[in-house]
């Protein structure tokens, strides 16, 4: 319904009722208007004097005054941030993520990432800062990158007045402390590791002791080399350690290959020292006890013993020839007996006829002719001696 249509309840016209044929409102009557609606509402009343309209218009210069503060104390905190709330300057509290409200002009905010990762080098762009003095007075030129964030939000505002000039300065301090406690070839080889753990640590303890409000989340060791000026001789040095270490390598490898060996040629004639001496103690043994059997022997029948004893012995040696040469008594030939021939006279196969040597002529007119018939085999011959 508009405002001055017919028929409605009452006049709704903000400006008053006014004729089509009347002209434009007045302006200084539509301010006053406005203005005892306001002084109504602020407990001015209706009273149209001027000290009403005043005391009307302050009032509601003063509410909108004060709503604007109110709506100025509003903040929020996005998440991984912290507020720190200052009253008077002087710090009053941490807020975390979220809508907050604190008094304008009486409190101040100010908002911290705590999650942000900040990094900072140490000796990347300054040589001087990256030289430093080994345990085995040597320079080593070393480069280190810290990644670090904020974890008290408090101490990073107000206890330091440079966190990160502050973080720079403990980070070379650590460094510096760790690599002067360490060898050259111990921190350029196998013990990076180590000294970033070190150095770390080191690093931590500074600023937890200095309340700085960092947190430092890794340490990498970028570099770590000689000077420039005598990379050269330090290279040659390399090179001959790792000559070296190389050569001790491959005699290690063959002490492992021949020591094994030795030992078990060692081993093995141990042993084979043992059994011969349990062997020859137990041959000695037998020889003594077959030599005391025959001794006893010996004693009950000299003669027989004696003769059995020759015997065997030609036997022995007489078994081990495949010839014998027969000596007849007064004839000067030697007669040769192949005896591998005789032994197989059983068989099919025919006798190797006797070969016959002449000996040189005695000197003796008493040598005589011995005839062939007299010739006997080697088993008659020992048949005659057994008897």
């Amino acid at each position: 319904m508009a405002w001055n249509e017919p028929g409605g309840s009452g006049n709704k016209d903000p400006w008053g009722s006014r004729s089509p044929e009347q002209g434009p409102p007045d302006l200084d009557e539509i301010i006053r208007r406005f203005q005892r609606k306001l002084a109504g509402l602020f407990g001015g009343g209706s009273s149209s004097g001027g000290k009403g309209n005043a005391f009307g218009g302050i009032g509601l210069i003063i509410g909108a005054l004060v709503l604007l503060w109110g709506l100025s104390g509003l903040y929020f905190i996005k998440e991984g941030n912290r507020g720190v709330v200052l009253e008077f300057g002087a710090y009053k509290e941490t807020t975390g993520a979220g809508m907050h409200w604190y008094p304008r002009f009486i409190q101040s905010v100010q908002k911290v990432d705590i999650e942000a990762i900040r990094s900072i080098d140490l000796g990347v762009n300054s040589t001087s800062e990256s030289l430093m003095l080994t345990q085995d007075e040597n320079i080593v030129d070393i480069k280190f990158t810290a990644q670090y964030k904020v974890s008290d939000p408090r101490d990073y505002l107000f206890s330091v007045t440079d966190p990160k000039e502050t973080l720079q300065q403990a980070m070379e301090s650590a460094i510096r402390e760790v690599v002067g406690k360490s060898d050259m070839d111990f921190i350029i080889t196998g013990g990076r590791g180590e000294v970033v753990v070190q150095a770390q640590k080191l690093m931590q303890e500074i600023l937890d002791k200095y309340h700085t409000g960092l947190m430092v989340t890794s340490l990498n060791m970028q570099d770590a080399q000689a000077p420039q000026q005598v990379q050269g001789a330090f290279v040659d040095a390399i090179k001959a350690r790792e000559d070296e270490q190389r050569l001790k390598n491959e005699a290690e490898a063959y002490s492992n290959d021949i020591l094994p060996k030795a030992r078990g040629q060692a081993a093995r004639i141990e042993e084979e020292a043992s059994a011969y001496k349990e062997q020859v103690i137990l041959q000695a043994k037998g020889e003594t006890e077959r030599f005391l059997k025959v001794l006893a022997e010996y004693k009950k029948a000299p003669n027989v013993m004696r003769d059995r004893l020759y015997l065997d012995s030609m036997e022995s040696v007489l078994s081990k020839s495949s010839k014998v040469i027969v000596d007849t008594k007064g004839n000067n030939n030697l007669i040769y007996l192949p005896l591998d021939k005789i032994a197989g006279r059983g068989t099919n196969a025919p006798t190797a006829p006797a070969v016959t040597e002449t000996a040189p002529a005695a000197e003796s007119d008493t040598a005589k002719q011995t005839a062939p018939s007299e010739l006997r085999t080697h088993e008659d011959l020992l048949k005659r001696e057994v008897r």
